[in-house]
């Protein structure tokens, strides 16, 4: 029998994605104690000559909180092996998203809703956090949101 979190997972049919070395000298996640913090990844990849759309001109509110979606997705593998699986995971504390967006934007908790949400519907109340949502001129690999979290664990 699966547990809840997985099940929940398959409910929304949803399965986490494989983990891949990080692009640079960081590591995915760092523990200190009882606390987990998650390295930002970004969404979506795409080639090194593509040009970069920003949130508010080329993409959409809907597209940008399908990226941060994914990106949840991703931080939810982290967080599942750093801690040793999904009963270890205490809560999510505090969430960062940054969105790539033009200067005049204004909807970037909408775009990071994508991944809150995502916590909250597979965490329950352990994936109910604090959270900040920038707007900013560029990221890297020309990302559309980028995010990182503050997990605590057992």
């Amino acid at each position: 029998m699966n547990d809840p979190v997985t099940e929940r997972l398959a409910a929304l049919g949803l399965t986490l994605p494989s983990l891949t070395p990080p692009r640079g000298r960081f590591q995915l996640y760092r523990r200190c104690g009882s606390m987990l913090y998650l390295s930002g990844k970004g969404a979506p990849a795409r080639p090194g000559d593509a040009p970069v759309p920003k949130v508010g001109a080329e993409v959409s509110v809907e597209e940008a909180r399908a990226h941060a979606q994914e990106v949840g997705l991703y931080l939810l593998a982290v967080m599942h092996q750093a801690a040793g699986g999904w009963a270890r995971v205490r809560q999510i504390v505090k969430v960062l998203g940054l969105v790539n967006a033009t200067p005049d934007f204004k909807r970037h908790t909408e775009v990071i809703d994508g991944c809150s949400a995502l916590f909250v519907d597979v965490l329950g109340e352990r994936g109910e956090h604090a959270r900040s949502a920038v707007g900013v001129g560029s990221l890297p690999m020309g990302f559309a949101v980028e995010i990182e979290a503050i997990v605590e664990v057992d």
